[in-house]
């Protein structure tokens, strides 16, 4: 069988002395106590009222899409084959393997959750055959929708949806003639003479299987993740792409402290999840074992030796060779709103374990539309479905520009973008567009003693819509009818735009009294510049009927934040130094 899914748990000899994981010793081998067995069942409970499970008919069908998936690759490489003229007692051997990574290979998938997927095969097999006609036979099958490839993307990749399953195809050609039937990954071997970017593809696949060996316990690890993952999404705060953490930053959180606390349940690892990264001292990095040297002499992360590295501000460490920083995307933005998250989960975290809450409040989503007054609305459109497939992927790979040049502006405190975009038109529109927005949060400085400041954000607009055209013609994704407009709103206009918003209904709750003492007490910390003109340098009188200003058209990098450091959390040098791994003789540690 050439299709490889998620592999089956190893099982360790009881006899064996017990191994510890990580770069430290564990700070607690305790066993669970009775009380957290019980709260971990209701855990369990809890996870299962939000539907995170996906019960046996959904499994089985992910099984059929990605068998029958494997039934198309395995007749393209046939045809590749044949036609180089492969010997025929060589097809058997020839031919390529399709390896599951992720969530869904780390067996922590929600229901509708995509299938992050890669397409292994041998030297004779180019990367452009499989951008061309591996993608025409995708095209031929009914049951293929919202097909896009984008070869020139730092990864390459084939989008799709098979028979209802959202599926990430990746490509590697590995340096070999033939493809073992036992192929293992993990072999850094199999990384000698590969261009970058088979390095970068294989990367999800190596990491993955690198996370799942690095935990002590692995269906604790998979719970916790979940709900780990629940929150981060109800939070806002789930997605690499925008500035966040993604699903592989998550997981190597997760499983550090399940390596720090080896038996432990999920409910008490939940805890000191966030008992431990709200006193981390970032940009302290996360790793979960000890970099090793190779020969191959391939970029790894290393602030010691690389410029870019050091200024990461929240470097969680990839486990494999060649090791990356997998929270690289993230600004100050959006690490102070992570850390102000992680702060609030551990407080609920502190009721729930005292039988204060139970586990719903901690999963409770935050309402994005109430958390600020000032609004950036950032719209893509193009006129067919599949430009606007590709043309929205494309903007919302480049919305932490945005982000950094806002946070440049000596007058933004914070932009926070939302994760969870919108696909509706707004309401009255009749141009028959395909439409996305995504709304980002901005805080507004006056500094002391201001009443009124005129905060003027074209040149940073203009500049990055420029950025993000001139990319685009210079990738060949640019097409005639794609657009992007950015529009600054005040929160009570949201609600104009999208009906659909409890926005409304939610002030009513709070002049009733009904509002929850966390949600007040976070407008009223995010909210207090009520004076701030508009951000288009419409005097504060007029601001109730402003006028957006749309701005479009390109050029530029994302700009380096360089801001003064937010609050950080300071915690005894002894705790850090065990649970961080750091040490006099400097960091990252290597294995010799």
């Amino acid at each position: 069988m050439s299709l490889t899914c998620s592999d089956s748990d190893e099982e360790h000899d009881p006899q064996q002395p017990p191994r510890f994981y990580g770069i430290t010793s564990p700070i607690s081998l305790a066993p669970p106590e009775e009380t957290d067995v019980v709260l971990n069942q209701k855990l369990t409970e809890t996870l299962i009222s939000y539907n995170v499970f996906e019960d046996e008919v959904e499994l089985q069908h992910r099984s059929l899409v990605l068998r029958k998936l494997d039934s198309l690759f395995q007749e393209w490489m046939c045809n590749i084959s044949e036609a180089k003229k492969i010997p025929p007692y060589l097809m058997d051997v020839v031919g390529g393997k399709i390896f599951t990574f992720g969530s869904y290979k780390l067996g922590v998938h929600t229901k509708g959750g995509d299938i992050d997927a890669l397409c292994v095969v041998p030297h004779h097999v180019e990367r452009s055959e499989f951008f061309t006609s591996f993608y025409e036979i995708l095209t031929e099958q009914k049951k293929v929708k919202d097909l896009v490839a984008v070869e020139e993307a730092f990864v390459p990749i084939i989008k799709l949806t098979f028979d209802g399953i959202e599926i990430d195809l990746l490509f590697a050609q590995l340096a070999l003639e033939t493809m073992p039937e036992n192929l293992d990954l993990k072999d850094d071997r199999l990384l000698e003479n590969l261009d970058i970017h088979c390095i970068r593809s294989l990367n999800g696949c190596r990491v993955t299987d690198e996370i799942l060996n690095q935990v002590p316990n692995v269906e604790n690890f998979r719970l916790t993740l979940r709900a780990i993952k629940l929150w981060a999404k109800r939070c806002n705060i789930y997605s690499n792409s925008l500035g966040f953490l993604g699903g592989v930053s998550w997981a190597i959180l997760v499983a550090r402290i399940c390596q720090l606390y080896p038996n432990a349940v999920p409910s008490t690892l939940i805890h000191k999840f966030f008992m431990v990264f709200a006193q981390w001292e970032w940009p302290i990095p996360v790793l979960l074992r000890k970099q090793v040297k190779s020969k191959l002499n391939l970029p790894v992360w290393d602030p010691r030796t690389s410029r870019n590295d050091r200024y990461h501000l929240m470097p969680i460490i990839t486990p494999a060779y060649p090791q990356q920083n997998s929270a690289y995307n993230i600004s100050v933005s959006t690490r102070a709103v992570i850390m102000e998250e992680i702060k609030h989960g551990l407080a609920v975290m502190e009721e729930i374990v005292n039988d204060k809450a139970d586990w719903s409040k901690l999963f409770q989503p935050k309402n994005f539309y109430e958390k600020y007054k000032h609004y950036i609305v950032l719209e893509a459109s193009a006129k067919s479905k599949k430009q606007h497939l590709e043309w929205a992927g494309f903007v919302e790979s480049k919305i932490r520009i945005l982000v950094g040049k806002l946070e440049m502006n000596e007058f933004i405190t914070l932009a926070h973008v939302n994760p969870h975009l919108c696909q509706m038109p707004p309401e009255g529109s009749k141009k028959r567009r395909y439409y996305s927005a995504w709304t980002i949060g901005i805080v507004i400085n006056k500094g002391a003693g201001a009443k009124n400041v005129n905060v003027d954000l074209r040149s940073d607009v203009n500049s990055f819509t420029e950025t993000v055209y001139s990319q685009a013609i210079n990738s060949r994704i640019f097409q005639k009818g794609m657009k992007i407009t950015v529009t600054h709103m005040r929160r009570r206009q949201l609600h104009d735009l999208w009906p659909n918003m409890a926005i409304r209904k939610r002030r009513k709750c709070l002049r009733r009294g009904i509002g929850s003492e966390t949600e007040k007490s976070l407008n009223q910390s995010l909210c207090t510049d009520t004076s701030v003109s508009s951000l288009t340098g419409t005097s504060d009188t007029d601001s109730q009927n402003i006028t957006p200003n749309h701005v479009s058209n390109c050029e530029g990098t994302q700009a380096a934040v360089i801001r003064p450091q937010f609050q950080e959390f300071i915690f005894k040098q002894q705790f850090h130094k065990h649970v961080s791994g750091c040490h006099e003789e400097g960091w990252p540690p290597y294995s010799k």
